[in-house]
């Protein structure tokens, strides 16, 4: 899950993390020659009714502020760029740091990054609740790092982004702490093991446009009909000893493949992901440890009703663990898009399915805004 807004003027100035030109929020206050300071914030608020929520087994009806996000960037030269971002989400009322990292640029083609930030991972992780094709980060069972590990998908580290082949081949690779794999799945991670090592965890990503290229290294979900994708990307991260409960210890690892295609038609644009996922834990936590995959279709429209355009949506998640329960569920919604990721309203109903538990409904409606 990540950040872009304020950032912009940092991705703009690299031709290796370029921006969507679908975003173009935050002010800049230029200091001097390659100087520069830029500032944004952005929200995504939520009123959703689910299914026997309420206490007296009738539906809940809910209001929520699912994210709230201040976005600082900087450039000291050519050379030397930063960003430090915030994060309020779901029922925590405390910000938390999510991005602060040094942006170091080696060549024309390649820069390190140091701090936190994301790790090399899945499309879905880079392109985090902001800029996607639902409402949010809706491949949360299926790429599970992404809500689940490091500080809401960070990780303190190091990692080198760089580009190849005229930018149709992007790479990523990196170590971290990642000291926070199972942070928000309840299942019983310790660090106080005497058995367990201190590992880093090494993580790496690689994706080729076949169609235009995506120059970037916080990447999108989804462009809106501004470009024809046809990217294919694997990514893989391990960490030895990662898992770790009061009685066991294991090592830690997950791969995937991702594919994004959108093409431009007449009327429009369609677009059609797929993701699978391969998560182990050595046996210490069964509950992590499975196969997934997530499926996703859209069309957005070009032509505008009132303030903005219509892009229906469906997705498909599923995940089956180790420990004979599966999670899936299925989305059926509505963007309107009235300002790219800018502005946006979502209306989904979502069914879930988990097994030995009764199916649950939802209908949620949502507002995205980036300044």
């Amino acid at each position: 899950m990540k950040i872009k807004n304020s950032s912009l003027a940092i991705l703009l100035a690299s031709s290796t993390v370029l921006a969507p030109a679908v975003s173009q929020a935050a002010a800049t206050i230029t200091i001097g020659e390659d100087k520069y300071v830029s500032v944004g914030f952005g929200m995504r608020g939520s009123f959703s009714t689910v299914e026997d929520g309420a206490n007296d087994g009738g539906s809940s009806k809910d209001f929520s502020l699912d994210s709230s996000r201040l976005y600082v960037s900087g450039s000291l030269n050519k050379y030397i760029k930063g960003m430090f971002n915030t994060e309020k989400s779901g029922g925590n009322d405390t910000f938390q740091v999510i991005d602060a990292a040094g942006i170091f640029q080696v060549t024309d083609d390649v820069q390190i990054w140091a701090g936190r930030f994301l790790s090399p991972s899945s499309r879905a992780n880079m392109a985090g609740p902001y800029y996607t094709s639902g409402d949010g980060y809706w491949q949360n069972i299926a790429a599970r790092y992404g809500w689940n590990g490091g500080t809401i998908g960070r990780d303190d580290g190091i990692a080198v982004v760089g580009t190849a082949l005229d930018q149709r081949l992007n790479y990523s690779f990196g170590a971290f702490e990642a000291d926070k794999i199972f942070f928000f799945s309840g299942v019983n991670d310790v660090t106080s093991n005497p058995n367990q090592g201190d590992d880093l965890m090494y993580a790496g990503r690689l994706q080729y446009s076949f169609w235009d290229t995506e120059p970037g290294y916080y990447g999108t979900g989804n462009y809106l009909g501004a470009k024809d994708i046809f990217t294919i990307g694997i990514a893989a991260r391990h960490k030895g000893d990662g898992s770790a409960s009061l009685t066991e210890v294991g090592d830690y690892s997950q791969w995937l493949v991702d594919l994004l295609i959108e093409k431009k038609l007449a009327a429009g644009a369609v677009s059609f992901e797929a993701a699978y996922y391969d998560y182990d834990t050595d046996d210490v936590f069964t509950s992590e440890q499975g196969e997934a995959y997530a499926l996703g279709a859209g069309y957005i429209f070009n032509e505008k009703v009132g303030w903005g355009q219509f892009m229906p949506f469906v997705h498909y998640q599923n995940f089956d663990a180790d420990n004979n329960v599966e999670t899936e569920r299925t989305d059926i919604g509505v963007n309107y898009i009235i300002d790219g990721y800018n502005a946006q309203l979502s209306a989904v109903l979502r069914n879930l399915e988990v097994t030995g538990a009764d199916d649950t409904d939802s209908f949620v409606v949502s507002m995205q805004l980036q300044f």
